[in-house]
């Protein structure tokens, strides 16, 4: 972990930041209906809100950041949210293409790319490409993610792999399922921060997450500042992490 000294002080006190944080944007449909607007104002709130607090951890110096932008259960909602969902994330990426080209950030996708459209696909290949050698923060966009659905992926292939005798099943272990999930190689989330309330992981994580700590915090996702990120990482300073000891 790295210490950094928060700048909104003049007399800063330093504290430990977190070596990766997890985020689940949450509350973008309810802040829009509070304001009778349609769900996709929501959502483009919520996309700018994105952008800005990605900038400012990596600005703060925070080395892994994982967001949870689309899940798999999300292709339950109404076609036309979905689609605006969609439109949003490919302006986002050819956005990133475009603008970001001098940020030291590295943008990773987590889930299973196949259901999206092949040009959505495309960017989304594009932007890694274009980003895997950049010395920053790592960025995990997380679509059409499920962390069920991530383990089940993990142990498929670990099967396969004693399956055609390449692997001894003796050699299973943590480690080796780690190193199956979409995050291999990058450090557990040391904290995970839900905005609007919801008390629930929704399915986000759950291997990784085992000694995580958690924020719940009282406001939607496009109502989230930095401020708000602030506030979380002093309460993560304020928990006593014992990883199961004493």
């Amino acid at each position: 972990m790295a210490l950094f000294k928060r700048k909104t002080k003049p007399a800063a006190v330093e504290r430990v930041l977190p070596e990766h944080i997890g985020i689940i944007m949450d509350g973008n449909g309810r802040w829009a209906k509070k304001r009778k607007l349609p769900r996709s104002a929501g959502h483009n709130a919520g996309g700018k809100v994105f952008r800005k607090i990605s900038r400012y951890c990596s600005d703060i110096g925070i080395k892994y950041l994982t967001v949870y932008a689309f899940s798999t259960e999300n292709w339950k909602r109404p076609k036309e949210e979905i689609d605006a969902l969609m439109k949003l994330f490919k302006d986002y990426l050819e956005e990133a293409l475009r603008d970001f080209k001098e940020d030291s950030i590295v943008v990773r996708f987590i889930g299973d790319k196949t259901p999206f459209s092949d040009d959505l696909k495309a960017l989304m290949i594009e932007n890694e490409e274009g980003s895997k050698d950049r010395d920053g923060m790592v960025l995990n966009i997380a679509m059409n993610y499920g962390s069920r659905d991530e383990i089940v992926r993990a142990v498929k292939n670990i099967s396969e792999n004693v399956k055609d005798g390449s692997l001894d099943i003796d050699s299973i272990d943590e480690d080796l399922i780690s190193d199956n999930l979409y995050t291999a190689g990058q450090p557990d989330p040391d904290l995970v921060i839900r905005p609007s309330g919801e008390y629930r992981i929704s399915n986000f994580l759950l291997w990784q997450s085992a000694y995580t700590e958690f924020v719940i915090m009282n406001k939607l996702w496009p109502d989230f500042t930095e401020k708000d990120l602030d506030e979380a990482i002093d309460i993560f300073n304020n928990r006593n992490r014992r990883f199961g000891g004493v």
